[in-house]
């Protein structure tokens, strides 16, 4: 029995319509920016399994560190302990981020890492004695689907039978040069009541809400209107982190800082699960008292896990190396090659880029974007390039180390596909 056959016993799979598509590819290996099915075909990965394997897949610097790890420290509890790849680690992330972070907390996943953020800023206003119940997050945006961080998105696909359960959130548009004063006119509105504790937001680039992107500058007009009103401002860079957009941080683009940050994804290289949500010491002060109730009273058993840890430490020392940098300046000049022809197509709505990522919008019947959507996807599998269109939109998030031959084989396969439309 193939793994295709055994998987349908037991598994059940995420963003999945079992009833719809039963069968999933299996695969057994993976290098660099190819994997390998059970039946000896090959795939590129031009998403890097959801923008996390950024270095490639079993990179060998990075298992190598892990695995030295796992000989010394596998894991302790985190409450009362402490050890030196989370150090080390604070060290190395603190010395990347955005000057105002000063403080580390660990958690498991993206969404974790928002669900953190958000205690966190309910709690820095509940600990001055203030109650300000509510968090602002902009139309469209995609922050995980654990109850915190499914009530600040906006994608009701994923959140219908729950939002009754939600959390206060109120959502304002994503700012264009054409809306920019009605939104910053509503958000005023919004924050007046000085119930907001804290608007949170995707930097420059709204990953699930198939990777729409906005102008830092009106972004920072926002930012500086949540922070005159004492709310928290929440980047989670948990898609745009660790150079995917040209900087270490999206955050680098805006000179306005956040006050907390959520990282993961390609904060492991796509090893092994962890988050972080990172504060700036105002933040963290906050918790700071004689008084035991004011502190964060949050834990996840795999917090700080070494291993975990030792593979973020291999993933931040290649992400600074000569030859991972020098790769992310040729994919961008890749795709602004590839631009220019693609986005001259008459089936081609729109185009747009930030550092390695590049995303196409196709003028399709909407009434049928569905069906065109999962055609789209096999029709990229059936000619070994693993492509996830979001909506009508065709994205590339490829590994760092993805070649020029590799990546001109993702550009053809796109082109080609164009024509079956």
């Amino acid at each position: 029995m193939t793994l295709k056959e055994r998987d349908k016993k037991h598994l059940w799979h995420p963003l999945t319509q079992h009833k719809l598509h039963p069968n999933h590819i299996a695969i057994t290996r993976a290098k660099g920016a190819v994997l390998y099915d059970e039946e000896g075909n090959s795939y590129i990965d031009g998403i890097a399994s959801w923008y996390t394997c950024m270095y490639g897949h079993c990179n060998p610097y990075i298992t190598e560190k892990v695995a030295e790890q796992m000989q010394t420290l596998d894991h302790v509890v985190f409450a009362g302990f402490t050890h030196e790849p989370a150090v080390r680690l604070s060290e190395a992330l603190v010395a990347i981020l955005p000057e105002n972070q000063e403080k580390i907390f660990f958690s498991d996943n993206g969404s974790t890492s928002v669900d953190v953020a958000i205690k966190m800023a309910l709690q820095y206003h509940f600990n001055q004695g203030q109650k300000r119940p509510k968090i602002l997050a902009l139309e469209g945006g995609f922050h995980g689907d654990t109850f915190g961080a499914m009530s600040v998105s906006g994608l009701s696909v994923y959140n219908g039978p729950f939002e009754d359960f939600f959390i206060d959130v109120a959502r304002v548009p994503v700012p264009t040069a054409e809306n920019i004063e009605e939104v910053v006119a509503l958000m005023e509105q919004l924050l007046t009541d000085n119930e907001v504790a804290a608007f949170v937001y995707e930097p420059l680039v709204q990953g699930a809400a198939a990777m729409k992107m906005h102008d830092a500058a009106l972004l920072e007009r926002l930012l500086l209107l949540a922070k005159s009103h004492g709310a928290l401002t929440i980047a989670d860079e948990v898609m745009t982190g660790f150079g995917k957009t040209g900087k270490n941080f999206a955050s680098e683009y805006l000179t306005v800082q956040p006050d907390i940050m959520c990282l993961s994804k390609s904060l492991t290289a796509g090893l092994v699960p962890m988050a972080i949500t990172s504060c700036s010491l105002a933040v963290y002060n906050a918790f700071l008292s004689d008084d035991m109730g004011k502190g964060f009273f949050h834990g996840h058993t795999y917090s700080a896990n070494p291993t975990a840890c030792a593979a973020a430490l291999a993933g931040i020392e290649l992400l600074q190396s000569e030859e991972i940098q020098q790769n992310i300046q040729r994919i961008i000049k890749s795709h602004a090659t590839f631009d220019t022809r693609i986005k001259q197509h008459p089936k081609v709505r729109q185009t747009r880029q930030l550092g390695v990522i590049y995303a196409l919008d196709l003028e399709l019947d909407m009434e049928r974007y569905g069906a065109a959507r999962y055609q789209l996807f096999n029709y990229f599998m059936e000619r070994g390039v693993c492509l996830r269109p979001l909506g009508n939109t065709i994205y590339i998030l490829a590994p760092f180390v993805i070649t020029a031959e590799e990546l001109s084989k993702v550009y053809q396969v796109i082109e080609n596909a164009l024509e079956i439309l």
